[in-house]
């Protein structure tokens, strides 16, 4: 069976949905793992799309985000997805808190993949988004070859 993954940031504009699409681009090589989406931590981009310097960034990956949708992390993702992604030691806190006891999903942290947090770049520059595309890149990359071999938590 097939593994199902979100990714999680804290608003759902730049990290998380970056996550979601180099995600999409890789699963075809990836049979283990099924569904594929992301959310934030808090509510206030619920239905927006990704911030615009993640979105032209992203385009320099050959990544197109502008159909992704910020939305908010529900308890019912607990129950839907089997790894819920978190990107930074907050997020991962926060994911914990909110976990339901009888959830299936385990809560794991992105640093498992990438040696590190995912750092927030929306208040630096645009060096910052591109920065964050290269360590997702790899760190995705990283957690589905996990997956596949059946190391992932």
């Amino acid at each position: 069976m097939a593994v199902s993954v979100l990714f999680v940031c804290l608003g759902n504009i730049c990290r998380s949905p970056a996550a979601e699409a180099i995600a999409l681009r890789l699963a075809p090589e990836y049979p283990e793992v099924g569904k594929i989406d992301s959310a934030g931590i808090g509510n206030w981009h619920v239905g927006d799309p990704p911030d615009p310097r993640m979105i032209r960034a992203a385009a320099g990956f050959g990544l197109d985000l502008r159909p992704l949708r910020g939305r908010q992390v529900e308890r019912a993702d607990f129950h839907e997805f089997d790894l819920i992604v978190a990107m930074d030691a907050e997020n991962l806190a926060d994911l914990r808190d909110l976990r339901p006891t009888t959830a299936r999903a385990k809560v794991v942290p992105m640093a498992n993949w990438t040696g590190r947090d995912v750092p927030d770049p929306y208040s630096g520059g645009p060096e910052g988004f591109d920065r964050v595309l290269v360590l997702l890149e790899a760190g995705v990359r990283a957690l589905f070859d996990a997956i596949r071999s059946g190391e992932a938590p």
